[in-house]
């Protein structure tokens, strides 16, 4: 409606410019009226034919405007939906990275005192090895004592049988 009220305004402005420059000029002859009448209403329309040219002109750019914002919006969405893909990939790797590292923290604190455990009961092992060592030698040792006790108290029984046969036969 602004655009219509101005217009007329536009043509009323126009027509005086037209007057002062001499283009339009009232005179009281009728061919003259005549000629000022067409020349009004060519003047109008040439104006009237830009004012249509600018207002087609301006809907187009408001078109392309219109068509270039639409294609904007839709790489926007584009971009966005692109940027939650990469969030979703990148989401999970780091939730399970930290989930790992979480668990090699605790076995890593378990770890610690059953490694501190073993190394105990190994010393403990290699002690009771030592010493069932020991023993076995103790035992070899004493074995061999047996033994040597045992066959030198046959050597000496028998010796003393030898005797006694001995004072026996001598008796007899």
């Amino acid at each position: 409606m602004e655009t219509q009220m101005q217009i007329p305004e536009q043509q009323q402005s126009q027509m005086l410019r037209m007057k002062k420059s001499g283009i339009i000029s009232f005179s009281d002859s009728p061919m003259n009226e005549d000629k000022e009448e067409e020349m009004t209403k060519s003047a109008l329309s040439v104006f009237r034919a830009k004012e249509e040219e600018i207002e087609r002109k301006k809907m187009e750019v408001r078109d392309k405007v219109q068509a270039q914002l639409g294609r904007v919006e839709e790489e926007t969405k584009k971009l966005a939906e692109i940027r939650e893909e990469l969030e979703a990939l990148a989401d999970p790797m780091r939730k399970e990275v930290s989930i790992v590292r979480k668990k090699i923290d605790v076995v890593n604190r378990e770890l610690k005192p059953l490694g501190q455990t073993c190394q105990k009961k190994e010393k403990e092992y290699k002690e009771a090895l030592e010493a069932l060592n020991e023993k076995n030698k103790e035992k070899t040792q004493l074995l061999t004592r047996l033994m040597e006790l045992v066959s030198e108290s046959e050597k000496v029984r028998m010796k003393k049988l030898e005797e006694l046969s001995k004072n026996i036969d001598s008796l007899v």
